[in-house]
């Protein structure tokens, strides 16, 4: 069931303690907007599902990067975005929201999701250990060899 609108701004609001939901709406739109141009394929889109719809909105923007960025990355690129962030305000806006993200989907979704991210994205949504690999599965790595998965939207 997709999650309302109004509930997933105040449970990010409460996680951020932040004084407005401006200041939630505004961290929400940032952090789902850099998320949605590392995924890609399915579990973007079932993500997307269980969100309100202003959220998969965002997180399915047609953006794509053109490599994934490092946890520490993602991190820096939130802080530009947010008029005043540092990079200590970005983590706590990151974590706010996706760890709502993240109360969205079941486990096996945020698995799959993990995998396609660089190791240490479990830590921004709050489910520290979830990327251990099973000895058969590929690592993110390889998404190098195919190209076409990340190259920038024309």
């Amino acid at each position: 069931m997709r999650m309302q609108w109004d509930a997933f701004l105040t449970s990010v609001q409460e996680r951020g303690e932040y004084p407005s939901r401006r200041e939630a709406d505004r961290a929400t739109r940032v952090v789902l907007a850099l998320l949605g141009a590392h995924l890609v394929g399915n579990e973007r889109a079932e993500l997307a599902a269980g969100l309100p719809e202003t959220c998969a909105l965002v997180l399915l923007n047609p953006l794509t990067a053109a490599e994934p960025l490092s946890p520490e990355r993602f991190v820096r690129a939130t802080a530009a975005w947010i008029e005043g962030a540092t990079e200590e305000t970005a983590k706590w806006d990151i974590g706010a929201v996706l760890s709502v993200v993240a109360d969205t989907a079941d486990e096996d979704l945020m698995r799959r999701v993990l995998l396609q991210l660089p190791p240490g994205y479990d830590l921004l949504f709050g489910r520290p250990g979830m990327t251990e690999r099973e000895p058969d599965e590929q690592p993110y790595q390889d998404r190098a060899e195919q190209p076409e998965r990340f190259a920038a939207s024309e």
